[in-house]
This record gives C-alpha cells, structure tokens and sequence, in this order.
C-alpha cells in the first residue's frame, strides 16, 4: 500500500520505518526542515519503563491544588478558556482512582517493555549511536512519604516483570556516587537496571536517515493544512492530504492509507473529521549543560521524584528535563522554571557543569488523561493513530512504530495492550469512558 505519515518526530519516524519494513511505500510529511525537530529534539532522554506510574494517580489531586499559583512547580495548570482543557481536566481527575491508576500502569508497562525491546533490535540492525548508556534508571526520594507511597507501584511493575527494586540511601549513593554531596536528604530509592538512556534527536535523525536510504521518502518543510475525506459514517475514508509545499504551493497527497502521528497537533487536524482526541499540550523544559567535571556528574540516569525532573548524560552534556506546563499551545520559556530546573541541578552536582551558560529548550507533550496513548484505528477506515505518548514518547516510540506497521498491515501486534479500534483482552479492558476508546 501507499501509506502516508503525519509527522517525522521519534513516533512517526519509528512508524515509517516499520511500515517500510514491512513492504508498504511510505512518504512522511513534515512541516519543519528535518525530523526531530519539535518534542523530540531535547527531552529527557530516558527509556523508562520504570517511569510508568501516569502523572493521573491518587496523590495527584492534592499535589496539584498544593502547587497551583507556583511558578516553579513541577506541574503548573494555567485556567484557560478553553473547553478542552477544562474537559481534560476533568477526565484526568477520573483517572486518579487506584482501580485506574493500577490498570493504566499495566498499560504503559506493557507497550513501554515491549518498545524497549524493538529499540535493542533496531539498535542492533542498524548499529546507530546516538550516546546511550545501558546503565538503568535510578530514582531517588528526598521526601519520605513520597518515598513510602511509591512502594506499592514498584512493587506492581515487579509483579508486571519490571524489575524496579526499592533500595536504601547508601545503595542510592553507592550506585550513583555523584549524589554523594546529598546523601544525608535521600531517605531512598528504586533501581531499574533493565532500563536506558540516550539522546532522541540523534537517534530519530539516524533513524530518519536510514529509513531514507531504505526508500522512505521524507517531505520536510511541508505543512499539513488539511485531510480531504469521502463518504460518511462506516463508508468514510480519507482520500488525500492537503499540504503547502516547500515553495508555498498547495498541492494534495494521496495514499491507500494515512497515519496520524504529530503528537498534540493531531487534535486540531482531526476535530473536522469527528475524531476527537482527549489530547492536551503539556509544555515540558529542559536544560543542557555542559560537562566541566566528568567525575562529578553523573553517569547512570537518574529520576529525581521530588521535582518531577530527569538526569541523563550524553557524553560531555548533561541534560535535565521536566515539569509540565498547561497552558495552550504556547512555547516561549518562563524564565522562573528554566532557573528553577538549574538551581536544583546545582544543588545535586555542584561544580559539575556549566551552570552560567544552559541551553533550554520547551516542547509539547502529547498528554492523555491517562498516559495511554492512542495506538490503533480510528472511526474513519484507513485513518490510523499514532499519538498522546505524552512524557513517554521516547521510551514507547520503537514499539509504537512497530504495533501501527502491524495493524495498517492487517495484523494484531505481538504485545497485549488496548490498541483503539480492536477488540480488547480481558487484561487490557477499560471502562467505555477512557480516552483510548474515544
């Protein structure tokens, strides 16, 4: 078939890359002038499965009134007039029952496992470097009942096969020696050996490369205006794609098959159709430094709980990435949470880096009430989507890829999980109101 991808960040440079594989021919059509250029260009850097507890849990409601009006504060809701947002609002708060909570991390287990998996293979395939560390995720806890209210969740990823073990203070320090100026405010941790780190822009942009090489043909500075439909009902299908071309042109693309992956900007493209996706833009920072100090930065990547931030290092730069801002489709840098994400940094590696001059950096996080993103079909029979991965794009992006070449093929994905638009195990069902069956 001729298969026609919407965006070219990890999510849809993973999904062309397996649908080649898998014998289909694919064009991806990109508005900016390469992949990798918007969410996936300087996240956090981690393949975390272990970072599967969804940001929609039971402590979440408290946290939230506790940090409303704060500049700085790991998750910043700006009240906007805006249905959506209220909405989302309302169903996030929906999934922050146990019974929910419990069930969505089996989700984002599953698919994130079996994502990092398809990475290691790909990795070994196609012999990309792109500064990853197989050294695990450590998270580490300055607060005691943060620290006591995480046991139950790793002990599920355990019994889900996720090897996320609860340690001590030394065991923390002794694991990651740079945490050593800290050690008398940890109280604990869990150690994820099985997970991985590694710069996602290098990685897409090779991939993106070698999927070029391989007969993808990658359309960049083209912008998608609009997708052109026909029939209504069980009948509808999209027939073509509009698009103003690199020299300002409008032209329509067509294809036997189109793939929606360009993470928070799906919801506008698709609205028209009557697909409407429970995505909202979480904005997300980070800050790269660089590395002045091998020794006293660290070395294995690091989740630091109580800030909501990530520490990965990618050879002589250290990058620092999280909070989360809702606030629309805005982009520009508060000034108050770059500076809040280098204090905390220097406070945990001081003298390691450069802190007088940091690189930041925001991008939209496609977030679901849940963390579940939408992997699947949608209403309209040759429309299928790849999108809302929100924090976790990177960690479920191979396996994401992989899961839509299969069912654009005609084939049920090797992993359990509720993809939209199919029938769901009994491990995977979810109440009608979730936002995956939306």
């Amino acid at each position: 078939m001729k298969v026609i991808v919407l965006g070219s960040g990890i999510i849809g440079t993973a999904s062309a890359w397996f649908l080649n594989k898998a014998g289909h021919e694919v064009n991806v059509i990109e508005r900016q002038p390469g992949a990798a250029q918007e969410t996936s260009f300087a996240n956090g850097g981690q393949i975390s499965v272990s970072h599967a507890e969804p940001w929609a849990n039971p402590s979440a409601p408290l946290k939230i009134l506790k940090w409303l009006g704060k500049e700085d504060a790991p998750l910043l809701y700006r009240f906007r007039p805006e249905w959506l947002q209220w909405n989302w609002g309302l169903h996030f708060l929906r999934e922050c029952t146990p019974a929910r909570t419990a069930r969505n991390i089996r989700q984002i287990v599953a698919i994130s496992e079996y994502s990092r998996q398809t990475l290691q293979a790909v990795r070994s395939d196609t012999g990309l470097n792109y500064d990853h560390l197989t050294k695990g995720i450590l998270h580490f806890y300055t607060d005691q009942k943060e620290f006591e209210d995480s046991l139950p969740a790793a002990k599920l990823m355990r019994d889900l096969g996720c090897p996320r073990d609860s340690i001590g203070a030394d065991e923390v320090v002794r694991i990651e020696p740079a945490l050593a100026s800290i050690r008398d405010k940890i109280v604990g941790g869990d150690f994820t050996a099985t997970d991985e780190s590694g710069d996602v822009y290098k990685f897409t942009t090779g991939l993106a490369r070698r999927a070029e090489e391989a007969g993808v043909n990658f359309r960049f500075n083209t912008t998608v205006t609009r997708l052109i439909t026909e029939g209504t009902g069980a009948s509808a299908k999209v027939t073509g794609v509009e698009v103003i071309n690199p020299d300002g042109r409008h032209q329509i693309l067509r294809a036997d098959a189109f793939v929606m992956a360009m993470g928070s900007f799906s919801v506008p493209l698709l609205k028209p159709l009557g697909v409407d996706l429970m995505i909202y833009p979480g904005k997300g920072y980070s800050a790269t430094y660089q590395v002045t100090d091998s020794a006293a930065a660290p070395t294995v990547s690091l989740t630091d709980d109580g800030y909501k931030l990530v520490v990965s290092r990618f050879g002589d730069r250290l990058r620092v990435a999280g909070t989360c801002e809702l606030n629309g489709y805005t982009r520009e840098l508060n000034t108050a949470r770059c500076e809040a994400i280098t204090r905390r940094t220097r406070e945990l590696f001081p003298g390691a880096c450069d802190y007088e001059n940091p690189v930041y950096w925001t991008g939209l996080r496609p977030l679901t009430p849940s963390n579940i993103p939408y992997i699947g079909k949608s209403k309209i029979s040759n429309l299928f989507l790849n999108t809302g991965h929100g924090t976790l794009g990177w960690t479920m992006g191979c396996g994401s890829g992989r899961a839509i070449a299969d069912i654009v093929s005609g084939r049920r994905p090797e992993v359990d999980f509720a993809f939209t638009g199919m029938p769901e195990s009994p491990s995977t069902r979810l109440p009608a109101t979730h936002p995956a069956r939306a």
